[in-house]
């Protein structure tokens, strides 16, 4: 990486009258410019998505891991009974910091979302609930159960393992979808800057051929080309990475009613990772541009 980068810093510092040999506008410079903007915009989002969706993952699995729920089921004159033994069981379970039976209200809450807000959680037969919240040891779960089924035989543990699994995978998942995307642009990028740069050589074939006559060595032409589609994917790359972070700025930002949908952005240094990606296209376009050069170049007597 390092050798490569300071290739790239030698192409950009090159002979500025070897650009005479490249055509400064024309459909090649469009589609190098367009190409770089574009495909760095949509590496701008794949980051933010990435990383947005890898943080609510994280969050996810951090709150379920520090939490569990315990779900007592009996009858309506054991209930309290069986949620005083439950708690007495959890107060002397080591790992446990706290533990206690939510209250009609909260209980209320949790289904409002799907019966409303107006349930009568009172006369239905719905189960108690007990919110465990561990401290940083945790809890023997397979211990716990084993006593509450010896003393309070109408309670079932949830330690959200279940629940947990799935999003920890699915952060990681999501993480290397993030990074195979942003492969794949910049592969798409390095094509088009290819086809961009054999156009201009083709163009070019005649002036070539003077300037071999007159002496120039191919690594001179070639240094021309590299410098003048390098310096326009650098150009296209900024201007795709600031439109790329103004349409992430005015996102809406992070909501609870919103979950996934809201909080696409980037956070803290995180704001960081756009200001690679225009020496990165920098990079693509010296590699490609160098290769398809020196190809045509040999193909030309």
């Amino acid at each position: 990486m390092k050798a490569l980068l300071d290739r790239v810093m030698t192409a950009l510092r090159g002979d500025a009258q070897a650009d005479r040999v490249v055509p400064p506008t024309g459909h090649t410079a469009t589609l190098t410019l367009f190409s770089a903007a574009v495909m760095t915009f949509l590496a701008v989002f794949a980051l933010a998505l990435s990383l947005a969706t890898g943080r609510l993952a994280d969050r996810w699995s951090s709150e379920l891991a520090r939490t569990s729920t315990l779900r007592i089921s009996a009858p309506a004159e054991q209930m309290e009974a069986q949620t005083r033994a439950a708690l007495r069981v959890l107060e002397t379970t080591q790992g446990v910091a706290s533990a206690r039976a939510l209250s009609v209200e909260e209980q209320r809450a949790l289904l409002a979302p799907w019966f409303g807000p107006d349930v009568p959680v009172e006369t239905l037969p719905i189960p108690q609930l007990v919110e465990i919240v561990e401290d940083g040891t945790g809890y023997d779960a397979a211990g716990l159960r084993l006593r509450l089924q010896a003393e309070v035989p109408g309670a079932v543990l949830d330690d959200h393992t279940r629940w947990r699994r799935p999003l920890v995978t699915a952060a990681s998942r999501l993480r290397l979808l993030g990074l195979v995307s942003i492969l794949l642009i910049g592969t798409a990028m390095a094509a088009m800057i290819t086809l961009a740069a054999q156009a201009s050589l083709a163009a070019n074939t005649q002036v070539i051929a003077v300037l071999r006559l007159v002496g120039a060595r191919d690594s001179y032409i070639t240094r021309a080309f590299v410098r003048r589609f390098t310096l326009r994917a650098l150009s296209g790359a900024a201007v795709g990475m600031v439109l790329g972070v103004l349409a992430i700025l005015i996102l809406p930002p992070a909501q609870e009613e919103g979950g996934f949908l809201t909080g696409l952005g980037f956070q803290g240094w995180h704001w960081l990772w756009p200001l690679i990606l225009p020496p990165l296209a920098g990079m693509v376009a010296f590699w490609a541009t160098r290769t398809a050069a020196r190809r045509r170049l040999a193909e030309i007597p």
